[in-house]
């Protein structure tokens, strides 16, 4: 049994927790509770347990100083955070001070705190066996590497030169093989490569295909008999080899390790995958060719018969045009309209296609050029409530992609708003200044805007006025303008067909707005924005 320490200042929180699962059928016990990180502490000195479940936010001692206290005085022991999203800050230092993860209070349900309590069982047990190779230690020092053998395998998938010769000798060398007869290979994809790694750092992404490929093959077994290795993109090659004669034996025990391998991956890391086997070989040497085999079959179902290498970008210039100015716009309405439109031309298509891969990951890519180039003073941590790109890895319909991409749509535009509309404005002038963002294309006046607010009309002029150094109509005319220039850069619209989209009834008093404003004619404005694009 895992031992299990609960540390929250809530009795009815760790109830909660308690209740969440039958323990001992999982493996595991609670060996004690505590209300702070003092009493923690001093629990942990006394029985030591295997995990610990903490909370962030408690008084006396709260879940950053006692993260940092296990990770000096006892480093074995693993830790799992409680947080509320008003938490980010903590949490992250307890991730840097050793913590395995953290769980949102308020999305806290069975599945996902087992799926943690077994990865940190999972890691106590790589560390024993860690511990124990090293205590065994001899003076001889095995010449055999399992990152090099993993290296000649994989190359022979890169189809990289000498490969095939390079694993011959390597395998000679360390008596790799000496009785097998029956040889095979998988070609392993995971599905969210793209999406999950596109924003990681190499650091950060080569970590990440190690964890994958620690799971793999843990999952499959003995390295010199079933080998992992790394083939790029989220593309990996398993070689097996096998003493048994019977080609029925091989292929139901590369079948078992293949769906174990598949199950580890979703069960630890949340990663679904596609697995092809290629055809079974008498010979190291015809590895190759069985590779290929599975590798092009792959190829034929996530690329749907397009050649990796010239495959397109999944969305039409319109599209990502129209998708820039809508959100320059904010406009969540056309937003929403033109991403459930484009979902609808691969609604047939499998998730692992490489196509609705694609697509997401360029809208994805939009969202942040856009938060770049117009709002680039929004910090990342002001936008924590928006998913994380983790939960691609349990996704399993396109259905599911296209609802997470628009509530992170809605949610950055919503941000954008609040940002617009905060910085040192009262509360009364902040909602005027939100309501003036979603409305200025409409007919809104200064008695509309006061209705709507509930206001005095003359109350909130003067209140204006002395907050934005502006009145009302000089700082509705600012916001069309702005909107128009967004317009004009868009290259879409007609110069009266702009004036009319931001508000304006006349052409005639845009023109002079403009002007009054920017300090050129709009088509000079538009002159200028060709000059400066060459």
């Amino acid at each position: 049994m895992f031992e299990v320490l609960l540390v929250d200042d809530e009795a009815l929180a760790r109830n909660d927790v308690k209740g969440m699962l039958d323990w001992e059928k999982h493996g595991f016990t609670i060996c004690g509770e505590a209300q702070n990180g003092a009493i923690a502490l001093s629990m942990i000195e006394q029985n030591t347990p295997h995990i610990a479940i903490v909370d962030v936010s408690m008084p006396t001692m709260n879940g950053v100083e006692l993260s940092r206290r296990i990770k000096e005085q006892f480093p074995m022991v693993k830790m799992i955070m409680l947080s509320s999203f008003d938490d980010f800050d903590y949490v992250r230092t307890c991730l840097m001070n050793g913590a395995m993860d953290y769980l949102l209070k308020h999305r806290l349900n069975a599945s996902a705190l087992l799926a943690l309590l077994d990865r940190a069982v999972m890691e106590l047990q790589s560390e024993a066996r860690e511990h124990k190779a090293r205590s065994v230690q001899t003076q001889i020092i095995e010449s055999l590497s399992p990152v090099i053998l993993r290296e000649h395998v994989a190359n022979l998938a890169r189809n990289v030169e000498g490969a095939e010769e390079s694993l011959l000798a390597y395998a000679k060398e360390n008596d790799l093989y000496t009785h097998s007869v029956n040889y095979g290979t998988a070609a392993v994809q995971i599905v969210p490569f793209l999406l999950v790694t596109e924003m990681l750092n190499d650091v950060q992404k080569n970590r990440f295909v190690q964890q994958a490929t620690d799971v793999m093959q843990m999952a499959i077994g003995d390295v010199q008999k079933r080998t992992v290795g790394y083939v790029g993109e989220g593309r990996f090659i398993i070689l097996f080899s096998f003493e048994e004669r019977s080609e029925l034996a091989v292929t139901s025990q590369i079948n078992q390790a293949v769906s174990a391998l598949s199950h580890s991956l979703e069960k630890f890391l949340n990663l679904k995958c596609v697995c092809i086997i290629g055809p079974r070989s008498g010979s190291l040497k015809q590895l190759v060719a069985s590779y290929r085999k599975a590798d092009q079959e792959m190829n034929d179902i996530l690329y749907q018969g397009m050649h990796p290498a010239t495959l397109r970008d999944a969305l039409i210039i319109e599209e990502k045009k129209q998708l820039l100015l809508y959100l320059e716009q904010l406009d969540g309405d056309r937003i929403r309209h033109t991403i459930t439109t484009i979902f609808a031309t691969v609604k047939h298509q499998p998730i692992y296609a490489m196509t609705v891969q694609t697509i997401v990951s360029e809208l994805l890519r939009l969202i942040e050029m856009s938060l770049k180039r117009q709002f680039s003073h929004i910090a990342r941590e002001d936008v924590q409530l928006v998913p994380t790109r983790n939960e691609f890895g349990r996704m399993s319909s396109v259905s599911e992609f296209e609802m997470w991409v628009l509530s992170y749509y809605a949610r950055m535009v919503d941000i954008i708003k609040e940002q617009q509309a905060g910085g040192s404005y009262s509360r009364h002038i902040g909602k005027a200044v939100q309501y003036i963002s979603d409305n200025y294309a409409a007919n809104i006046s200064l008695e509309s805007t006061a209705g709507a607010l509930n206001l005095n009309p003359s109350y909130l002029s003067r209140l204006f006025k002395e907050e934005t150094q502006m009145t009302f109509t000089e700082y509705i005319n600012r916001v069309r303008i702005k909107k128009s220039c967004m317009l004009m850069e868009s290259d879409a619209y007609a110069l009266k067909q702009i004036s009319s989209e931001v508000g304006f009834l006349s052409y005639t008093y845009f023109f002079k707005v403009f002007k009054s404003i920017t300090g050129m004619t709009p088509q000079a404005y538009i002159d200028h924005l060709k000059t400066s694009k060459k």
